[in-house]
């Protein structure tokens, strides 16, 4: 009999960045970090790629439009949580088409541009080291909550 392989979840992020600010956008009734700030993300479908679903998630939450030639791979986190491991990709996007808006309102209730070094206190709790990975320490990967 096979044994079952471990499995992990993937994830995707887009990091929106114009004039040296990043869009990020506060949660809101998901069940999840409810109130803290974060990039627009989420889980992959399946039969899709990485890009391919970052993509897919930044016109789903808010509403732009990106060639994935246009993404830029810039983190990875291992992150543990209570019942699970995930894998998450961090893309850096600096074109795109459309402007940002909130396309969930029954999960988002807040989109705002912030300078990177000047970040709310209330970030998503894998946000903040993996900004401060990808802007300070330059560190493609890292891990989180183990």
């Amino acid at each position: 009999m096979a044994k079952e392989r471990f499995k992990v979840v993937p994830a995707v992020y887009a990091i929106l960045m114009k004039n040296e600010e990043i869009l990020l956008l506060r949660r809101y009734n998901t069940g999840y970090q409810d109130g803290n700030y974060s990039f627009p993300a989420g889980h992959l479908d399946g039969n899709e790629t990485l890009r391919q679903a970052i993509v897919r998630e930044a016109k789903e939450e808010v509403d732009v439009d990106i060639k994935i030639d246009d993404l830029e791979l810039v983190h990875i986190m291992h992150r543990k949580a209570d019942d699970h491991e995930r894998i998450d990709f961090y893309y850096m996007v600096e074109i795109w088409q459309g402007e940002p808006k909130i396309m969930e309102p029954e999960k988002c209730d807040e989109l705002k541009w912030v300078a990177k070094d000047n970040l709310p206190n209330n970030l998503a709790l894998e946000v903040k080291p993996a900004i401060e990975n990808i802007f300070t320490n330059k560190s493609i990967y890292s891990d989180f909550g183990f």
